[in-house]
């Protein structure tokens, strides 16, 4: 059988309506991507160029941050991802490279 997930095996946690580790760190992970959105629109509106600096110092933290939790949330089999055969990866590099095609050269 073949499956279409890429995932670690599971570590397991206590079932109970308190919350737990996985809880915790997908509420964290969920923070930080919503936080590194926000960031974002910041940096792209910024005008003045020490307040670039600073929200650009503070988003890269924010960033590793997120990459840090999601790490942890895969490493423990709590976060899984869809894996995308031949025709899909095909598909899509085929749409980029149309998208890429419409760019002037300079």
């Amino acid at each position: 059988m073949q499956t279409n997930k890429i995932q670690n095996p599971e570590t397991p946690i206590e079932k109970s309506p308190q919350l737990n580790d996985r809880d915790i760190i997908n509420d964290l992970l969920a923070t930080e991507k919503y936080m590194t959105d926000g960031y974002c629109t910041a940096l792209n509106e910024a005008s003045n160029h020490a307040l670039y600096e600073d929200l650009l110092q503070i988003f890269t933290e924010t960033q590793n941050q997120q990459r840090h939790l999601y790490n942890l949330m895969f490493k423990n089999g709590w976060y899984s991802l869809d894996k995308a055969d031949t025709q899909q990866i095909t598909q899509a590099v085929n749409q980029f490279t149309d998208y890429m095609n419409q760019f002037p050269v300079h």
